[in-house]
């Protein structure tokens, strides 16, 4: 892509959006001063991508017939083996579909990236391939991962196995209900605002939201730099213990890892509950959202702890409740300069930057009534928030955030763990195709 500069009349352009004015005389001036640097533009345009490595052989992608995606799971298929031995020697993996994988297509659920194939793989993939794995398939996944539902996909909607015609939960909603069926034995997902834990939670399988930069997010489209989470999904803890220990640890590329200390999850299992201190969390029950059926189910099983011998006690976090204000802030601005104004791939951020991502995203603004309606709405917001409030809620929200967690810490001075519903209700339906958008969005 050689570089060239500005015509007087595009500078006087530029200058408009952004307040300078710009007459013909200083227009000769600026591309004046600014001529010694396209000789710099361009050196960096002949140097090397320096592109994500590539360890292993693999012959492409497929389409999964029908026949073999009853629930809606599979994006692609994939045959892609690792190492012959190590800790997932055997198992079948499904990596989400905005995980790099390279030669695979990676669409991230939407129209827009339909083609689009990266060149590298993602960190997490070569750790999963250096540790025996076998990944046979990209996981279906919601539009740009923007919704906690499954009716939004590009390839079509995801069924729940266990609860058909209801969502199994997104938006690694793909991941979810291919492990229900047992197509494969591990999974990826990402998690920004629940699309591992509510997969988990309306699935009835176990997913983790790791400790934000445990697991490097290299490779990974995201929506915010600030909140992205990849983590491991499977049938049991043991597994998901066992694909964490794979995956996380810093890889010195991501800037979000910082001070990464990891563990031999594993031995951790079997230990018993002895010494455990759990604290219920107050604000996590009765709220208006809240269903009663789940608040029961969620109280029998403290019971069950208690009977155990287990320190069970009721603990408050009174912020816990600004916790979805504080989210909604940073995420629909947040993933609004993300796809608007990085192209998919993040800004000021320290990391590996997907060069042919940014590039399949560059007529985004053309095609973006593509979208579904719920990211529709939320790129819209985040729009009128820059635009209207330059960046204030965003900023504001930043800083309360660290007064949340401090909440948070506090509780976990004393407490091992907080225990409350994952999700406040059950499954819901999958809404029709020509449903209206308050439902959608509902």
């Amino acid at each position: 892509m050689t570089f060239i500069l500005p015509n007087r009349e595009r500078l006087q352009r530029l200058g408009a959006t952004l307040g300078i004015d710009v007459d013909d005389a200083y227009a000769a001036q600026v591309l004046a001063a600014l001529q010694p640097l396209v000789a710099e533009y361009r050196r960096v345009d002949l140097l090397p991508t320096e592109a994500l490595p590539v360890k292993y052989p693999r012959a492409g992608a497929w389409r999964p017939e029908p026949a073999e995606n009853r629930w809606g799971g599979w994006a692609v298929r994939t045959d892609i083996r690792g190492a012959a031995s190590g800790k997932l020697a055997g198992r079948r993996l499904a990596i989400k579909d905005n995980v790099m994988v390279a030669g695979v297509p990676m669409a991230n659920g939407s129209s827009l990236l339909e083609g689009h194939v990266p060149e590298g793989d993602a960190t997490i993939v070569t750790r999963i391939l250096d540790a025996g794995g076998h990944i046979v398939g990209k996981s279906a996944c919601e539009y740009f991962s923007f919704s906690g539902g499954s009716a939004t996909s590009h390839t079509g909607r995801v069924e729940s196995p266990r609860n058909p015609g209801h969502t199994p939960g997104g938006s690694s909603s793909g991941s979810a209900a291919l492990l229900l069926v047992g197509d494969v034995d591990l999974a990826i997902g990402t998690d920004q605002a629940g699309s591992i834990r509510i997969p988990a939670s309306f699935s009835g399988i176990v997913g983790h939201k790791p400790t934000y930069g445990l697991v490097p997010y290299t490779g990974v489209m995201g929506l915010d730099y600030t909140f992205d989470h990849v983590g491991p999904m499977a049938r049991s803890v043991a597994n998901v213990a066992l694909l964490l220990e794979v995956i996380a640890g810093d890889d010195g590329i991501d800037g979000r890892q910082r001070n990464v200390r990891v563990e031999p999850y594993t031995e951790a299992l079997g230990r018993g509950l002895d010494g455990l201190r759990i604290g219920v969390l107050t604000q996590g029950f009765g709220l208006p959202e809240s269903h009663p059926g789940t608040d029961a189910a969620v109280r029998g099983a403290i019971g069950q702890l208690r009977a155990a011998g287990v320190p069970v006690g009721e603990v408050s976090i009174p912020w816990h409740l600004n916790g979805f204000a504080i989210w909604s802030a940073l995420a629909n601005e947040g993933t609004y300069h993300t796809l608007y104004g990085a192209r998919g791939a993040g800004h000021l951020n320290h990391g590996a930057y997907p060069l042919s991502l940014m590039s399949a995203l560059g007529d985004l603004e053309a095609r973006a009534n593509e979208m579904p309606d719920t990211l529709k709405i939320g790129m819209l917001l985040g729009r009128y928030l820059h635009e209207q409030y330059q960046g204030h809620f965003y900023a504001k929200a930043q800083n309360q955030r660290r007064r949340l967690r401090a909440e948070y810490d506090a509780v976990l001075a004393r407490c091992d763990l907080l225990l409350m519903p994952t999700t406040p209700f059950p499954t819901q339906k999958i809404p029709a195709v020509d449903a209206p958008v308050d439902e959608v969005i509902q």
